[in-house]
Order: structure tokens, then C-alpha cells, then sequence
């Protein structure tokens, strides 16, 4: 009865679609497998899938569609017919699919069934008759909006991503970006499934491999440069390709106004979030004139993240660092906003300024503004939030390397902080700590300090705790002593009695031990960590404790520490 010989189909047919009316669901969708079965086209087509669409549109459908099994038949539809003869059949099967696609407990049915190699094939179809004709197909742009709604929904899934990845489909959605730029609700669909994809490595490496991307992207972002939704999500995604990868910074770097397009971006954003802050500051309620703040804000989190990550690439960070006007939108967030307003833009502002202020290059903008810089770093340091913190106390370990900001340090009584920072137990903050107070025993007439708040004790504590285990902390701290000690004459004068007690067999033991390394390294970090501890550290450690062994006298019998 269902093949295309069978005398009565037409009969059939319309006995089928005669009971449509009857104006049940559960019917309905009956009918519909039915008729989907009997391979009906052309108009026949069109209705029944007008049909399971306007059911589909009802979420308390949801379980009919799942027990009737329709989903099948629609994927058939769009695996066997002919999408130029049925592109508005197409149209609203997609929408029901798109619609079912929202309801997680269809994902894996839907993939399971080839929904993921089905849209991908549709896609390809789209591109080769956009690019052979140099037109659309009727309806092209609104069947583009489904397929990739519904993509968007199925990459949550593992198995949807890992589909994608095999098929090469990342390509082919820049390809559809790159054809219906006009399309904002088109570009805003693919741009959320790249910002989902590219949250995962393996996803994120095949999109930074496709070097059109780059291009497409800025050329988006020059396009709705205003429109928070896209613009977001493009920047984000930029964010996540050059977050860990050098190649990506560089080759997004040599895009044609790469860097001019980011800081244009940014200071569109930069101006519609002081013009946000001055609204309410007028008396404008403040949940109407937060929102969009917030949004604004969000722009700004993400671009600061994508200058951070390029700053660390060394030929982009130095262009960076000599450029007047990244620097300047850097400082003047700074400026602007508090730690308590939006902490992750002040944060990644921060991060930024770090990045640039470890290239030491004669036109850096960052040396210029050194100072100023510094002063903005005391309110961070004031916070109560210890990322903040963080952040600041890195700058000055890269700033302090200058007189001028180690004087800067003194004055401002910044030293003290550092010194007690050393006590937080949080391995980065002390490592930053201590990079600051080493720069400052650079100074002869500085290093007294160490001798303030109990400075040699608190880095002597920092080498038992975290020494064994991180060979870049240990040689700051036996460095900075290194430096407080060049005029020894007496180890218990220089260190006093314990901490020197301390040293010598801290110190011995050291130089004893293998680094300790726990199992979250892969064996290539931890033989080159390893190699650092032999090569690094206990150079420096036996040159301090030969130091300190020939500047010490055994007055009387001295305990051992217990550690």
C-alpha cells in the first residue's frame, strides 16, 4: 500500500488527509508517519510537514512526538528529497526539528539517527549553489536560521562535536558565514556554535587550523560593530582560539586592521559603558539602565581577554606595548572602573597591562606611564579580592625591574604588603611577592626591608612550603637572599640565629631531593621541570648555603627544626 504502483494511493490519500480535520494531535501525527511513508512530494509534501510543524510548536507535544516516532520520518525528508523542488517543505520540516532539537531528551535520537551529517549535507548543498549561481534558493536564508538553531542545540552533546570534527564540518559553517554576512540571525547562530565548540580543545585546534577564519571575523566585527549579541560571541570565540595557541596569535595578528579593528571595537564599547554609567548616575532606575551595562561590560571582559592572550606572542606584545592607543584604553578602564563594579574587566585589564609590561623595549608605552600605572595598582592592592591582588602584584614584578618604581615601592609603603603577602600560603601570590622583593635587593639601600615584618622568616617559610614542589619560587627565594646576604660577615647576624638554623638544613635537604612532582604532569613537563630543579635552583641554593656555611660559627649546640 505505501509504494507509488499501489492503484488506490490518491483514495488513500485523501481519506488521510480528510481525518486531519478532525483535529487531534495524536492523530494527526499518526496520519502524518503515514503519509510521509506513502513518499508523497511537491504539495502533498508541504502540507503534511505544515502539519507536524504547527504540532510541533506546542511543547506538551513533546511526548507524542517522541512516542509516535515522526522524528524519523522527517530526517528521511531531509536525506532523500530534493531540496531545490522542496525548499519550503524543507523550511518547516526543519522548524519541527529545529523545535524538537530544544528538548534535550531528543539529543542523542537525533544524532543517533544522522541529524548532524543530514544538516551538514544540506549546508554543503546551500554553499556550492550559492557559490555555482551567484544566488540564494528560495527561502535559503530562513532554512539557514533553523539548521543552524538546531546545530546550535545539538553541539551540547559530545557526540554531536565529535561528528562534527569528522565530517570537517567547521569549515563549511565559516563558508555559510562568509556567504549570508548580511544575515545577522545566520552569522549569530554560527557564531554560538563556534563559541560553544571552541571551549573544547580539540574543537578549538580544527577552527584555529582554518586561516579564513580570522578574516570572516574581523570582517563581521567591522559589520555589527553595535551589535552586543554577535559581536560578543565572535570576541569570545576569538578568546578561546588564542588562548593556548601561539600560531593562532600570529596569524590573526597579520590579518589586514587586526589590532585597529579590536581597538575600535573597544572603544565603541568603552564609550556606550561610560555613557551607560552616566545615566545612572543621572537618576535613571537602575535595573533599566543596568542591563545593558551589563552587556556592554561583557564586550569589554572578552576583548581585554583576546589583547592579553596576544600580547603574549613576543612581536605582537612589543607592538602592542609602544601602542599609544591600546594602552591608553587599558589605563583609562583602569581609571574608570572599580574592582567592586566589574571584577573580571578590571581583572583581564590588569592581566593585559602584565602581559605588555614584560617586554622591556625603548618605546614602550607602558615604561612611559610606569608611575601612573603604579598608582593605579594601589587600589587594586587595597581590595579585598586576592585575583585582583594578583594581577597588580605581578605588574610590579615585572615594573619594579626600574629604580624609579622600586623607589615608588618604598615610599608608598608597598614593600610591607609584599612582605606580608608572603604569608597568604597561595603559591602565586608568594611567587609574585617575592619576585617584587627580589627586584628590590637589586638596591643595596633596600634591602634592609627584608629585616621589616619578619621578611628572611616568612621567605624561608615560603622555600619549606613550596620549594619541594616549584623550582621557579625556590630560586627567586634563595636569589633574593642571595642579594640580602652580599656583605655577610656573620650568617646569624645577616639571618638570625633560627632562620639561619633553618636554612642550613632546609637548604641541604634540597639539594638532596629530586623536584616533587604529583601526577597532573605529563612525563615531557616533568622531566623539564625536572631538568630546571638540576640546572636552575640548585645552583643558586648551593651558592647560598656555601654562603651562609662560611659565614656561620656554631656558638652552642643549635636543635634541629622540625619540618
Amino acid at each position: 500500500m505505501l509504494g507509488s504502483k499501489f492503484k488506490r494511493r490518491s483514495i488513500l490519500l485523501k481519506t488521510l488527509y480528510k481525518l486531519v480535520d478532525v483535529g487531534s494531535d495524536s492523530l494527526s501525527l499518526k496520519l502524518a508517519k503515514i503519509i510521509l511513508a506513502l513518499k508523497v512530494s511537491r504539495k502533498n509534501l508541504l502540507n503534511v510537514c505544515k502539519l507536524v510543524f504547527k504540532i510541533s510548536r506546542n511543547e506538551k507535544n513533546d511526548y507524542l512526538i517522541k512516542n509516535d516516532g515522526i522524528l524519523e520520518s522527517l530526517l528521511e525528508v531531509l536525506r532523500n528529497e530534493d531540496l531545490q523542488s522542496n525548499t519550503e517543505a524543507f523550511l518547516y520540516c526543519m522548524g519541527t526539528i529545529k523545535f524538537i532539537s530544544g528538548n534535550p531528551r531528543f539529543l542523542n535520537e537525533m544524532i543517533s539517527k544522522g541529524a548532524v551529517e543530514i544538516l551538514m549535507n544540506l549546508i554543503k548543498q546551500i554553499n556550492e549553489n550559492t557559490k555555482e549561481c551567484s544566488t540564494c534558493l528560495p527561502n535559503s536564508g530562513h532554512l539557514l536560521v533553523q539548521m543552524t538553531a538546531t546545530l546550535r542545540n545539538l553541539v551540547d552533546s559530545p557526540l554531536a562535536r565529535s561528528k562534527l570534527l569528522s565530517i570537517n564540518a567547521l569549515p563549511q559553517l565559516c563558508v555559510v558565514m562568509g556567504q549570508h554576512t548580511d544575515d545577522k540571525d545566520v552569522c549569530t547562530n554560527i557564531a554560538r556554535i563556534f563559541s560553544k565548540l571552541t571551549s573544547y580543545h580539540d574543537c578549538c585546534v580544527a577552527l584555529a587550523n582554518y586561516s579564513r577564519c580570522y578574516a570572516l571575523f574581523l570582517n563581521l566585527i567591522n559589520k555589527y560593530q553595535k551589535k552586543q549579541d554577535l559581536v560578543v560571541r565572535i570576541v569570545f570565540i576569538l578568546g578561546n582560539l588564542t588562548a593556548k595557541n601561539n600560531q593562532a596569535r600570529e596569524q590573526f595578528s597579520k590579518e589586514k586592521g587586526s589590532i585597529p579593528t579590536l581597538l575600535s571595537l573597544f572603544h565603541t564599547f568603552y564609550e556606550l559603558d561610560l555613557h551607560s554609567r552616566k545615566q545612572v548616575g543621572e537618576g535613571e532606575e537602575q535595573p533599566k539602565a543596568r542591563k545593558p551595562q551589563a552587556q556592554v561590560e561583557d564586550v569589554l571582559i572578552k576583548l581585554t581577554r583576546v589583547l592579553a592572550n596576544l600580547a603574549i606572542h613576543p612581536g605582537i606584545g612589543q607592538a602592542m606595548a609602544a601602542n599609544p592607543h591600546v594602552v591608553g584604553l587599558l589605563l583609562a578602564t583602569l581609571e574608570y572602573k572599580s574592582i567592586d563594579e566589574c571584577e573580571e574587566l578590571v581583572i583581564n585589564t590588569t592581566a593585559t597591562i602584565n602581559n605588555l609590561s614584560y617586554y622591556q623595549v625603548k618605546n614602550s608605552i607602558i615604561q612611559d606611564k610606569k608611575l601612573h600605572i603604579a598608582e593605579l595598582l594601589l587600589k587594586l592592592l587595597m581590595s579585598n579580592n586576592m585575583d585582583a591582588i594578583l594581577e597588580a602584584v605581578r605588574v610590579l614584578g615585572n615594573l619594579s625591574q626600574d629604580h624609579d618604581i622600586c623607589d615608588f615601592i618604598v615610599q608608598k609603603n608597598v614593600h610591607k604588603f609584599m612582605i606580608a603577602l608572603l604569608d597568604a600560603k597561595h603559591q602565586d601570590i608568594c611567587f609574585s611577592a617575592c619576585g617584587v622583593l627580589l627586584n628590590l635587593t637589586v638596591d643595596k639601600d633596600k634591602r634592609v626591608i627584608l629585616k621589616e615584618g619578619g621578611g628572611i622568616k616568612k621567605l624561608v617559610d615560603c622555600l619549606r612550603d613550596f620549594g619541594p614542589t616549584d623550582w621557579q619560587l625556590a630560586c627567586l627565594v634563595c636569589k633574593t637572599l642571595w642579594n640580602f646576604s652580599e656583605n655577610i660577615t656573620n650568617a646569624s647576624l645577616c639571618f638570625g640565629d633560627e632562620d639561619t638554623s633553618t636554612l642550613l638544613v632546609l637548604l641541604s635537604s634540597l639539594l638532596d631531593e629530586e623536584l616533587a612532582l604529583d601526577g597532573s604532569f605529563d612525563q615531557e613537563l616533568k622531566n623539564y621541570h625536572k631538568l630546571h630543579w638540576e640546572t636552575e635552583f640548585k645552583p643558586v641554593a648551593q651558592q647560598l648555603l656555601n654562603r651562609i656555611q662560611s659565614h656561620h660559627t656554631f656558638l652552642e649546640p643549635l636543635p634541629i627544626p622540625s619540618f
